[in-house]
């Protein structure tokens, strides 16, 4: 009994700011609406639209090709950095100061990080200048910006830290005495790295997974700024709506998108033993 009261609080957050506001966009996303009002109801109609309509499926295969790229690069990236951090730094001082370092653009916003973007890679911008002044391009390069590219590049920059963190921890985890094992019987270091620092990592990537795509499935205001309004996710669809007061049809495409996420989060958890790390 002691014990179930002292969870009690955590309980009634969770119920407060998670569980609760789910609920509530559920409900609404059956409720119908007019151009000035909602109606509380119980229709289909949302759902029905948002699956009869061909945009809601381009959008969706946009959401999942920017989730998608930004995954892989993520990837790459952080276990690249959380390799290197792990493996190749042996004090545990200089380990904490590089990994400060790699924090340092997070201690801004996200906006000001995703525009410092637009003087470097526009038109005019510090990219173009400099491959214009050595003679590699003749005229800029237009799809720097405001274009696909941009919003993969501002999605890998936002939210690598986020791969890096999950998988620099199951590299710590890692017994050295394993490694130095496989050493001894021969094995080089890319047969060390294959067979053995990436499967150990694989709950690591999984978190980081999960915290990469969840972001950048529902985000709006990256692909927004960064595509100049050219390209379309889930999110900035639900924005629109939003703005439109179109409550309970932003509120079927919130659902569909949690079910997504849930849906991956799901099979990861199936096929990875998340919670050791956790």
């Amino acid at each position: 009994m002691k014990a179930q009261l002292q969870i009690l609080p955590l309980v009634a957050i969770l119920a407060l700011f998670l569980i609760g506001p789910i609920l509530i966009i559920i409900v609404v996303s059956f409720w119908d609406y007019t151009e000035y009002s909602l109606v509380p109801d119980f229709v289909l109609t949302n759902y029905i639209e948002l699956f009869e309509s061909k945009v809601t499926y381009k959008i969706y295969l946009n959401t999942i090709k920017f989730s998608a790229l930004s995954w892989i690069f993520t990837l790459l990236i952080g276990f690249a950095v959380a390799y290197f951090l792990a493996f190749h730094i042996q004090t545990l001082r200089w380990q904490i100061v590089l990994f400060l370092i790699c924090t340092i653009p997070f201690w801004t916003s996200n906006i000001i990080r995703m525009i410092a973007w637009i003087p470097v890679l526009g038109r005019h911008g510090l990219v173009n200048k400099s491959l214009l002044e050595i003679g590699v391009i003749d005229e800029p390069i237009e799809w720097l910006l405001y274009s696909d590219f941009a919003v993969v590049l501002a999605f890998v920059h936002l939210y690598t830290l986020f791969m890096v963190v999950p998988i620099f921890n199951s590299m710590m985890r890692i017994d050295k005495s394993i490694l130095e094992a496989a050493r001894d019987a021969g094995a080089n270091s890319f047969q060390i790295l294959l067979h053995i620092i990436i499967p150990l990592c694989r709950p690591g990537i999984a978190i980081g997974t999960i915290f990469v795509v969840s972001l950048v499935m529902g985000d709006f205001v990256t692909v927004q700024a960064m595509s100049g309004g050219q390209s379309a996710s889930v999110g900035v669809a639900m924005n629109h709506k939003r703005a439109l007061l179109q409550y309970p049809a932003a509120a079927a495409d919130a659902v569909i998108l949690l079910l997504l996420v849930l849906i991956m989060v799901a099979f990861l958890m199936r096929s990875i033993n998340i919670r050791k790390e956790l």
